[in-house]
């Protein structure tokens, strides 16, 4: 299923030629449909972009026309794509796999605290990108891009906040595959165990005098070791955005806040500077 901009032009005007209800018009969930989280057309996800301003954002970086598609062939997995000009694998802008569940998280229960099952929008993968930019002196890539970013992940997560919160759901949930990705998105989302919130507060934290790029690349290539000299191996881990009351409840929580403060006031890194000057050299990476 896809479509270009042209379905989206009306909501360029300052004032939406559709009222809110209109453009949501079916919230009742259609398994197995084409629907994006079985109740969304695609038409209606664009409006939510427009809503929150991507599409502007996106005409000011000269990302226009743009084309849009949904995969749902892996449902209830669904593959939302918007490429810059034509549906092309080089144009990609937005490729974001996401998928609703009713998740159980083992986390609270093993720091005594009880949650109930949450319902939530599972972000499988997000890649936001700049197709029109290249790598140089200005724009170093960061571990796993291979294109520079697209600097809109906050207009995107508006989006898909304002989607779930109209359709109750308890969470955002993300599995950041890298590092720096936990560290931007830490700006909205907070890990589930109160453990990981501490170690990835006490590496920003003790590592703060590093650019951003080159602390990425030593948690990358492995650079970054523990008090025993054990290497720091990044592992995904479930980072939320709670909407709910309980959920919210337990990242405030006294438990919660005391384990990842003792964590991040304890734990202790170290950064093999000759091994980073190694690697680094070695694979061809600027900071």
């Amino acid at each position: 299923m896809s479509g270009d901009n042209r379905k989206v032009e009306p909501f360029w005007k300052k004032e939406s030629v559709l009222k809110e209800e209109e453009m949501f018009s079916g919230l009742s969930p259609a398994r197995g449909s084409i629907l994006f989280l079985g109740r969304y057309t695609l038409k209606e996800v664009m409006a939510a972009l427009a809503k929150k301003n991507f599409f502007r954002e996106a005409k000011k970086k000269d990302l226009w026309p743009i084309k849009y598609q949904l995969d749902s062939s892996e449902y209830p997995v669904q593959r939302f794509l918007i490429y810059w000009k034509k549906e092309d694998p080089d144009r990609v802008i937005v490729d974001l796999k996401m998928r609703e569940a009713e998740v159980k998280f083992a986390a609270p229960e093993k720091h005594g605290y009880k949650l109930w099952p949450q319902r939530c929008l599972l972000f499988e993968w997000l890649t936001l990108q700049n197709p029109r930019q290249s790598f140089d002196e200005h724009h170093r890539p960061l571990p796993g891009q291979s294109k520079p970013g697209l600097n809109l992940s906050k207009k995107i997560l508006e989006t898909f906040s304002y989607l779930a919160r109209l359709i109750e759901i308890d969470a955002l949930v993300a599995f950041p595959a890298y590092f720096h990705n936990a560290l931007l998105f830490s700006r909205y989302f907070q890990f589930i165990e109160p453990i990981k919130q501490g170690q990835i507060k006490a590496i920003r934290k003790q590592f703060n005098h590093l650019p951003f790029r080159q602390l990425a690349w030593a948690v990358y290539l492995g650079c970054l070791k523990d008090e025993e000299g054990q290497v720091y191996e990044w592992q995904a881990e479930e980072q939320v955005y709670p909407f709910n009351d309980q959920l919210k409840e337990y990242l405030e929580s006294k438990i919660y806040k005391e384990i990842a403060r003792h964590v991040e006031k304890t734990i202790r890194f170290e950064l093999d500077r000759e091994l980073l000057e190694k690697k680094s050299h070695d694979q061809g990476i600027l900071y």
